[in-house]
């Protein structure tokens, strides 16, 4: 029952805004045209805000890389095997769509928490070490994943396209400023200076302003989707779901879990990041972004709402099979 509680309070801050969401645009209190200003409010501007928030002062020093190699590798395999997926799925705006279910996770928002939890302050710390990694190459995979089916089949891919649509992407330009300014802010931080402390002794309202901005981010992203979110939907979208949910919550962790497991990265703190990684639901971005790059808006939101509302009980089954082999103490 504690392991079934603690998924549910991980997952029930996803879903409730969602329904929240939902039931103002039923009564109207929202309008189309503001879910669509409100999407483009938070693609643009409030997750890359949040995404900086996140890698602006991070400690990259600490970086085990055999372990954050081990990840990276995954989130590429993971993509690879997408791609193969996504040949039985005929609309082409739903290819790209469904595989970002694949390897794109919901890290930044639900997955260092959910790490913390299971792991202690340790597996937390190292888990916001991991996603200056991470969160880049989900972004970067995404917008590829996104850019190559956007073409009629037949027609060459454009890699000079999707290289303008990757350097441009407002959600990559928000990790690459985050990852600049860390790395400035490690030059200083190794010449005897800390950043930080300055910040909060004497300018401390230059990051409240960016984490309160950050925050804005996910709960709007969450009422707007749930705005948009329609359960007619899912009898048409039904085949794509399932593929896409079997692909984020089943294949991804089952495949790199276990693999982590017999190489040796077994421990308590190291599980719990890579249960992070690749059990938690797609990331609530994703639904934002297929929008904005004009795929498939309704399946992204649908994979998100499903993903998330699933996730509670696959996560909970994860949570006690690693907990029966020794590895978390819950």
């Amino acid at each position: 029952m504690d392991q079934l509680l603690f998924t549910l309070n991980a997952i029930l801050p996803i879903l409730i805004p969602i329904l929240l969401g939902y039931g103002l645009k039923r009564i109207h209190f929202f309008t189309d045209s503001f879910l669509a200003e409100a999407n483009k409010l938070v693609f643009k501007v409030l997750i890359p805000i949040l995404l900086f928030s996140n890698l602006y002062l991070a400690d990259l020093s600490q970086i085990n890389w055999a372990f954050v190699g081990y990840a990276a590798l995954a989130i590429l395999v993971l993509f690879v095997i997408g791609m193969i997926v996504v040949l039985f799925v005929p609309n082409r705006k739903q290819k790209g769509v469904v595989l970002q279910a694949s390897f794109r996770s919901n890290y930044a928002i639900i997955g260092i928490p959910l790490a913390t939890a299971l792991g202690g302050a340790v597996a937390g710390a190292e888990a916001s070490v991991v996603a200056a990694v991470s969160v880049p190459l989900f972004n970067i995979l995404a917008v590829v994943a996104l850019s190559i089916y956007d073409h009629e089949e037949g027609q060459k891919i454009s890699v000079k396209n999707i290289l303008y649509k990757i350097v441009t992407n407002p959600l990559i330009l928000g990790v690459a400023c985050g990852l600049i300014v860390c790395g400035i802010n490690m030059g200083i931080s190794a010449a005897g200076a800390n950043v930080k402390e300055f910040l909060n002794d004497y300018m401390k309202f230059i990051p409240d302003t960016i984490n309160s901005l950050g925050k804005m981010a996910t709960p709007l992203a969450l009422l707007v989707l749930g705005g948009r979110f329609e359960f007619k939907a899912v009898k048409s979208l039904w085949k794509q779901l399932v593929l896409a949910v079997s692909m984020r919550l089943v294949v991804a962790p089952a495949i790199f879990l276990l693999i982590a497991y017999f190489i040796g990265f077994k421990g308590s703190t190291q599980f719990a990041i890579l249960i992070a990684l690749f059990a938690s639901p797609i990331a609530v971005s994703s639904a934002p972004m297929a929008a904005q790059m004009k795929q498939d808006e309704e399946l992204a939101g649908q994979i998100v709402v499903w993903t998330s509302a699933l996730s509670a009980f696959s996560l909970f089954a994860i949570i006690m099979i690693c907990a029966s082999i020794g590895i978390f103490a819950l």
